[in-house]
């Protein structure tokens, strides 16, 4: 594992008393990534992950931890299995090439402005159902002055 990576899986929760080497079982780190098991087998069937294996049972280290984090960090954001398959294997420097990176951060300036465009359209909806709503309030105000 890179100082990068390391750095980077040292703020994260469940490493805290995790080293270099230690491993968890498959209960272990769905516990402590906060996913299901099937989740982590999931990802494992889609090659984004490599447990190690002790018998039959699966391990996962703090290598495989941290993709996990990666995995759930582009998910969050919204990018495909695919895109974040990319990702992680820039960040593994497999393949780190400019024009790779270029691509990446093309990817993820489009999602920027996607989530841009949503905002406004959410910033715009709120704004109307607030002036419904204001709306609404006089009209029963109106009619309750009516009544009396």
């Amino acid at each position: 594992m890179s100082e990068e990576q390391e750095s980077f899986t040292d703020s994260l929760p469940g490493f805290e008393d995790m080293k270099q080497g230690d491993l968890k079982s498959i209960a272990e780190a769905s516990e402590a990534l906060g996913v299901t098991q099937r989740t982590l087998r999931f990802y494992e069937d889609k090659g984004l992950i490599q447990p190690g294996r002790v018998g039959s049972m699966r391990v996962y280290s703090r290598r495989e931890m941290g993709r996990m984090q990666l995995i759930m960090r582009g998910k969050r954001l919204g990018f495909s299995i695919r895109e974040i398959g990319e990702f992680l294997s820039l960040y593994d420097g497999e393949s780190g090439t400019i024009g790779q990176m270029q691509h990446l951060k093309s990817r993820i300036n489009e999602r920027l402005v996607e989530l841009k465009e949503h905002h406004k359209a959410i910033e715009q909806t709120i704004r109307e159902l607030e002036q419904m709503d204001r709306e609404a309030q006089e009209r029963i105000e109106a009619e309750a002055g009516r009544s009396n």
